[in-house]
């Protein structure tokens, strides 16, 4: 039976983060953003008290990508879905698992944030973020560590919020997991980034040594086109095996454009070199159009939705459309991946593969990346997208100190080659070992008097003056 806890307060801080070099996606350019930090304190049922944390870009323009709002009010309304959050878990006064304090929540959650004009997607972002740290400060109570905790159902998943799936379905997949020793780094190549010469696609202090590789597209599809095809040649000359993925992030228009770009890569010979190597296309089209739109032939292309998923039936509904996989990031829901991995192991033993990916928002070195990339390698994401070893200069504005104790307990994960400590990437790959911490995947929390307190969001009045 999983353990039950009560919450007894929950406390959120920020940190900003000056970025190297631009990070544009889509429409959007990232430069510095703040950082999120949770710090729950729990009381586990004949266990006592714990504290637990978690940690995560407040990115601006993704979640709430709406032109008449501003990359500010965007991370406002992050910070609102956290305060939404707040209250609603700490209302929560009777013991209970994890995830029936999750479940008991989201649903509110969405609804409070849908009249707070707060879409889906962001409105999900505060109980992502509360939900690792209560998961961190459960797994600290009981002295595991985060694989062994979930491979046991720690937090009490059931099928509540995923009726399509049978509670033998969620424990199956759950038990049999064999964590991942080594994940590799998928790079990613930004609409900003050089492709040819120094610094480029080719230059391995850039890569990192990286097999696997996100490219970002425009929505344009001839430039995309050509683009493609001078990072193509680019790859070429790697004397590797690599791989790549095609990341729109909903910059496609509708099916025609998506159609023009596909069949670019069909029929293009100087577009080999990409479609030889592509295993997927992520959210090519705005996630309004992308539900109204099945794939029919371009199916076959391999797609998967990653903005679109806003929702515990988001994967069955583009299932349904032609879509194969569906993303993972630790800042939409950590259950919800568990979740859609339990679907893509059951559907995928029907002989046609469905599958979860590890993608990323920038998730910084210390707790956003040990967690996000320990729940990738759970539930078994072979590479994962990781931006924030080279758009982040290490660990950026991060007291020393505190870079210093994630490095001292996490050797396998981070090293100082005299640059500042950066993560450590082994040939192209991120190694596990050190994930295996009593916790969720850190040894080390902040730096808490270090941190600021969360700013309270503005109102539109404030903008406007």
């Amino acid at each position: 039976m999983s353990p039950r806890l009560k919450l007894r307060d929950i406390a959120f801080f920020e940190r900003p983060v000056h970025f190297a070099r631009p990070f544009r996606f889509g429409a959007a350019t990232i430069n510095a953003t703040p950082q999120l930090f949770v710090r729950v304190e729990i009381e586990v049922e004949g266990r006592g008290s714990a504290v637990g944390a978690s940690a995560e870009l407040l990115v601006p323009k993704w979640f709430d990508k709406r032109p008449e709002l501003s990359p500010a009010q965007t991370v406002d309304g992050l910070r609102r879905s956290l305060e939404i959050a707040r209250g609603l878990y700490l209302a929560r006064s009777l013991y209970q698992t994890a995830f029936d304090l999750h479940a008991s929540c989201i649903g509110a959650q969405i609804a409070t944030c849908a009249n707070k004009n707060i879409p889906a997607l962001a409105a999900a972002y505060g109980p992502a973020e509360i939900d690792k740290a209560i998961l961190d400060a459960l797994l600290r109570a009981l002295a595991t560590n985060f694989f062994d905790g979930m491979a046991g159902n720690i937090a009490g998943i059931d099928t509540r919020l995923s009726p399509d799936l049978s509670e033998r379905d969620i424990r199956t997949f759950l038990s049999g997991r064999v964590p991942l020793e080594r994940v590799a780094v998928r790079h990613t190549v930004g609409l900003d980034d050089a492709v040819e010469g120094e610094g480029g696609v080719a230059d391995p202090r850039e890569n990192a040594g990286a097999r696997y590789f996100k490219l970002k597209l425009s929505g344009d599809p001839a430039a995309d086109a050509a683009r493609l095809a001078r990072i193509g040649k680019e790859l070429d000359t790697l004397g590797r095996d690599s791989k790549v993925t095609l990341d729109a992030n909903e910059q496609y228009a509708d099916l025609a454009a998506l159609e023009a770009l596909m069949d670019r890569l069909d029929h293009d010979a100087a577009l080999r070199p990409i479609a030889a190597r592509l295993l997927y296309v992520e959210q090519p089209m705005p996630r309004d159009i992308t539900r109204q739109s099945p794939l029919g032939p371009l199916a076959s292309h391999g797609f998967i939705i990653d903005e679109a998923d806003d929702s515990y039936d988001a994967f069955a509904a583009a299932r349904a459309l032609g879509y194969c996989g569906i993303s993972s990031k630790s800042c939409k829901g950590l259950y919800k991946s568990v979740v859609n991995a339990t679907r893509a192991a059951k559907w995928s033993a029907d002989g046609v593969r469905f599958f979860v990916t590890g993608e990323d928002l920038t998730c910084q070195a210390g707790l956003a990346v040990q967690q996000d990339l320990a729940l990738a390698a759970f539930i078994g994401a072979t590479h994962a997208e990781r931006n924030g070893h080279h758009y982040v200069d290490g660990f950026g504005d991060t007291p020393a100190a505190e870079a210093q104790a994630f490095a001292a307990a996490h050797p396998d994960l981070y090293a100082d080659a005299g640059q500042g400590i950066r993560l450590k990437i082994h040939d192209g790959d991120l190694l596990t070992g050190s994930l295996h911490a009593t916790g969720f995947a850190s040894s080390v929390h902040p730096e808490w008097s270090a941190l600021r307190p969360l700013e309270q969001p503005k109102s539109l009045q404030e903008y406007l003056a």
